[in-house]
This record gives C-alpha cells, structure tokens and sequence, in this order.
C-alpha cells in the first residue's frame, strides 16, 4: 500500500448500509469477485459503476457500513477500483472487513470539506486527507493495521508471517 492516494471523490452521506453497497439480493447469488463489482452501490448511485476510475475515492458522513457484516460490500468497491474510504466514522465490522481486504481506510471529518468530483489527497504517514478547503488529520492505523494493508490483506498477511504460500 502506498503511503500516499489521491483521487477523484465520490461524496455520500451518513448511514449507509451494506445492503445499499452491495445489494442484498446478490448476497447468496454472485461469488465471483469481479462479478460482485459491478453492481457496486448499485440501489444508492446507479451511475457508479459505468463512472468510477481505478483510484477514485469515496468519501462520507459517519457510520459508512452498517448493517450486516457481508465482506461483498467491501469486496465489491476495491474490486471496482476503489483506492480507499474516507468517512467520519464507520460501522467496526466493515472497518475490520476493509483491513482484511486491504482496502485503506481513514476516519475523520474530510466529508464537510468536499463535494463530489473533487480532487484529494490521502496521506496515511501523515494522518492527513487534503481537500479543497483544508486540511482534514485522522488517528494513525497502528502499523500491524499498516502490515496487513500491505502485505494485501489478512490472509496474504498471515501466509507471509508463516512463510507459506
């Protein structure tokens, strides 16, 4: 993982659920990765798919996703391309599914400082996200949080700290 993201933002609001990330509907249908991104936000933002780029990063209100603790809702954005999840706060579950995924992820307050189509700046190292109107700072992931980011995820991370695979 870079220490350093910048892309173009995709800006949502507070409490979206898992089921709007990833539809429910596909839960026990689609198991395929790649499958599972292209129907990424499908019932929030129905031009996602056909308009994010590799890189793009969604940034939003707090508790970004609730709801149940299907690892589709994670899979399905880094699988589309996206470069990282900033958002006020978020639901612990995705959060821990996100490091287990090794799709980066902030908590702080940058959502009051952009609007969508914006260009910003992740700065892991620092603990900063830059945005058009400021600066925003968020509490460092602690470094064997960083490790498994790293290394791709909890199981890469784990075959590499047993020397295997």
């Amino acid at each position: 993982m870079k220490d350093k993201i910048a892309g173009r933002v995709w800006k949502y609001g507070d409490d979206v659920n898992t089921d709007v990330i990833f539809p429910g509907k596909y839960t026990y249908s689609i198991s395929d990765r790649k499958e599972m991104a292209q129907y990424a936000l499908e019932d929030l933002d129905p031009t996602f798919v056909a308009n994010v780029q590799p890189g793009d990063i969604i940034v939003a209100g707090k508790n970004w996703g609730c709801g149940s603790s299907r690892e589709q809702a994670v899979v399905c954005l880094k699988e589309i391309g996206v470069g990282a999840i900033v958002a006020r706060s978020f639901a612990r579950i995705y959060f821990r599914n996100c490091i287990n995924e090794a799709l980066p992820i902030a908590a702080c307050d940058a959502v009051d400082g952009v609007e969508a189509g914006d260009e910003v700046t992740i700065d892991f190292a620092a603990g900063t996200v830059t945005t058009p109107k400021g600066v925003y700072t968020f509490p460092a992931l602690a470094p064997e949080v960083m490790a498994i980011l790293e290394d791709g995820g909890l199981i890469p991370h784990v075959r590499k700290q047993l020397g295997i695979g």
